[in-house]
């Protein structure tokens, strides 16, 4: 419980629009500019979608690299993590972000319903994002919607295409998927332990479960929270959080209230096995 806890900030996603919330940032500046205040605030992760014109979803990896290219001046030793997600997008083009070798990509074993969709991830497809995260020197964070999806994890270290250590996250209150519950947890823990056992691991809650989810993953000794405006644009019922830098002001405050100390970015890389 002595470790430093990893703030994560998820700050576009694929789903929400400006017309939700306005301090939603959809083009490259805007994204740079909310991640760097997300930086300043604590954030030491920075998940990252990017948008065509209109804000639909884009796999255009020439905006990936300008994304990650003012990260890289604007916030000093920050871990770029690209989503490879397929809300959106074809799966062929899912991987081709990853020619920028970003320090971490999403990947989710397992297919999954959503709210409208079937969230798809053939196993061949999930193998093929393995292999070139693993060509180009990017770490993994598995995606688990399911408990089954554990085992996805568990099958790609077998098969040599990432090492025992991934860093896994639970996805916890999307509709039709896992539901926000704190036994439930117990659960995944429990198997992630079994079956990944040297695994780092945090919980992500959408919507309004976002706090209680981060404050059960505290309390269980998480190795890293996540926050921002992909996962839930709301500070209360009434009021929209006005910036990721907000949401990430009360993941850290979460932080501390538990006694924990917010990871530095050297200390963040140290902790998910990064590079300095």
């Amino acid at each position: 419980m002595s470790q430093p806890v990893v703030v994560a900030v998820a700050i576009t996603g694929s789903v929400p629009r400006k017309s939700d919330n306005p301090a939603l940032p959809v083009t490259v500046s805007e994204q740079i500019e909310s991640t760097h205040a997300a930086y300043e605030a604590g954030a030491t992760l920075a998940h990252i979608h990017v948008r065509n014109d209109d804000e639909s979803p884009s796999s255009d990896p020439e905006k990936f690299a300008a994304v990650q290219a003012g990260l890289r001046t604007h916030c000093p030793g920050m871990i770029v993590q690209f989503s490879t997600g397929g809300r959106g997008r074809d799966p062929a083009s899912r991987g081709l972000s990853l020619r920028h070798a970003p320090d971490m990509a999403s990947l989710s074993t397992g297919s999954v319903n959503f709210p409208t969709i079937v969230y798809e991830n053939h196993a061949t497809l999930v193998q093929e994002l393995a292999a070139q995260m693993k060509r180009v020197g990017t770490r993994p964070e598995i995606e688990i919607f399911d408990l089954s999806h554990l085992h996805g994890a568990k099958r790609l270290v077998e098969a040599g295409l990432m090492d025992e250590r991934p860093h896994v996250q639970f996805v916890m209150g999307v509709q039709n998927a896992m539901p926000a519950d704190a036994h439930l947890l117990d659960i995944l823990l429990a198997e992630l332990r079994r079956v990944l056992p040297r695994a780092t691991w945090t919980a992500a809650g959408i919507g309004r479960h976002q706090a209680p989810v981060m404050d059960w993953a505290l309390a269980r000794g998480a190795d890293a929270v996540r926050t921002g405006l992909e996962d839930n644009i709301r500070i209360t019922k009434d009021r929209l959080a006005a910036s990721n830098a907000e949401l990430v002001g009360l993941a850290v405050e979460a932080v501390t209230r538990r006694g924990r100390a917010v990871a530095s970015p050297a200390e963040a890389r140290a902790a998910l096995g990064l590079p300095a």
